[in-house]
């Protein structure tokens, strides 16, 4: 199992952690290394859609979680400049960068 994070736009987010599989996890982080994903780039998916149904009636208690697989961002896509490859080592490799 790999657990995966939700960051979402709204103020009042709480960046809930849920559980998926290693296939469901493959689905929606398909490349290879790849731990961020965008919604808008795989909402259209009927597959991805029936995988995050199931994803969110998963939510794990952040402190009995061990590690973050990969991080999913809904309404962020201001974020994506931060993340070419969609990976996480993209942002160390950014933070000499203006960041306003």
């Amino acid at each position: 199992m790999k657990n995966i994070q939700v960051i979402d736009r709204a103020m009042n987010c709480a960046y809930d952690v849920y559980s998926a599989t290693d296939e469901e996890f493959l689905k929606i982080f398909p490349q290879s290394n790849q731990d961020i994903q965008f919604n808008e780039d795989i909402e259209d998916d009927e597959e991805i859609r029936q995988i995050l149904d199931r994803l969110w009636k998963r939510r794990l208690k952040k402190s009995e979680i061990r590690g973050i697989h990969g991080t999913l961002f809904y309404q962020l896509p201001e974020k994506k400049q931060f993340y070419p490859n969609k990976r996480e080592h993209d942002l160390t490799m950014n933070q000499g960068r203006s960041q306003d």
